[in-house]
């Protein structure tokens, strides 16, 4: 079996993964742990996981107990929620437009700030007000009840019109 480009598909597991080659669909991906902020084994595990596997039936296959797995896993989450923050800090860093949304802000009023700010930087904003505030809401769900903006929030306007949406952590 193959994809549409051409490349061998990973065989479909079985109940237990036992057909899935971990390896190869890591090489097939281009996982590198001299690269990556996840260890081979964190990498495994999430990709066991993504696949369906209960983590009972990984730590079977890997010769490892459940709860070892949980906590591989739960360290591969973190540190891949470590990179996607790092991502959103340095593209955050050359956005020519940035929001400070201060905690306790009304949602509604939102947008006019991210359009005032865009329109100073010239650059223009693709969303509608009720897009942004929908945009807003997905990307910091934690931060927002109901109208009020409960966190601080930093918001990147990229010269393309692209939202980045950032949580404070503190």
């Amino acid at each position: 079996m193959t994809d549409s480009d051409g490349t061998p598909t990973a065989t479909p597991p079985d109940e237990d993964g036992a057909s899935l080659d971990v390896a190869a669909l890591l090489d097939r991906i281009g996982f590198d742990p001299e690269t990556n902020v996840l260890t081979q084994r964190q990498a495994e595990v999430l990709a066991l996981r993504e696949h369906g596997l209960r983590q009972r039936d990984i730590a079977d296959r890997l010769g490892t107990s459940r709860a070892n797995v949980s906590n591989i896993e739960s360290s591969a989450r973190e540190n891949v929620q470590k990179a996607t923050e790092t991502v959103g800090f340095a593209e955050a860093l050359s956005a020519p437009v940035r929001v400070e949304i201060p905690a306790e802000t009304d949602l509604y009023d939102v947008p006019n700030l991210i359009f005032d700010a865009a329109d100073e930087a010239n650059v223009k904003v693709t969303y509608t007000a009720p897009d942004l505030m929908k945009l807003i809401s997905d990307e910091a769900s934690a931060a927002i009840k109901g109208r009020n903006v409960r966190t601080r929030l930093f918001v990147s306007v990229t010269s393309e019109g692209a939202i980045r949406v950032r949580q404070a952590t503190h």
